[in-house]
């Protein structure tokens, strides 16, 4: 009798983390795709830590939003911008890995934790997509941001190169 070892996968590791995503993600609010392929490269726009019921999280990090707050809010980004991927791609196992994240902290002048809130959105994706390479990032604080929102991400991932080969039916 042979057994069939299922490697883990992105889909996999997802369902393991037990956080679910939303059953879209949040429309662009602008003349934007949420995802654009460029060869093997996917390229996903600033995300917000949107709700599922479509609610914003808003404030000012070092305000009235704490550092670990906003590191919460990061994480449902990095959920956002799984869904984001997965509704471009139809899953995510066509994805090898988190190529760049850019973290944008809706902060207070005084406000130096910038990284900190940004890791949250980091640790997930790296689980999910079994980042043991490491990513590269940049993480910093701004005045504002759209809607007030505590924080916004964008991300780059790289295709597996066996998705390549069904590139051709996603959208450029």
């Amino acid at each position: 009798m042979t057994i069939e070892l299922r490697a883990e996968t992105p889909e996999t590791r997802l369902k393991a983390l037990g956080r679910p995503l939303p059953d879209s993600p949040p429309s662009p609010i602008g003349a934007f795709k949420n995802v654009r392929r460029s060869g093997n490269m996917l390229y996903v726009s600033g995300q917000g830590p949107v709700l599922p019921d479509g609610s914003l999280l808003k404030g000012k990090v070092g305000g009235d939003v704490t550092a670990e707050e906003a590191r919460d809010h990061a994480e449902l980004v990095a959920l956002n911008i799984i869904a984001a991927l997965r509704q471009f791609l139809g899953s995510l196992d066509h994805v090898s890995g988190v190529v760049k994240l850019l973290g944008l902290v809706n902060a207070t002048p005084e406000f130096e934790r910038h990284p900190h809130v940004i890791d949250g959105a980091s640790n997930i994706l790296a689980r999910v997509f079994d980042d043991k390479r490491g990513h590269a990032r940049s993480a910093f604080g701004v005045s504002s941001l759209p809607n007030q929102i505590t924080v916004e991400i964008e991300a780059i991932f790289e295709l597996s190169d066996d998705a390549l080969n069904q590139a051709s039916s996603w959208e450029n």
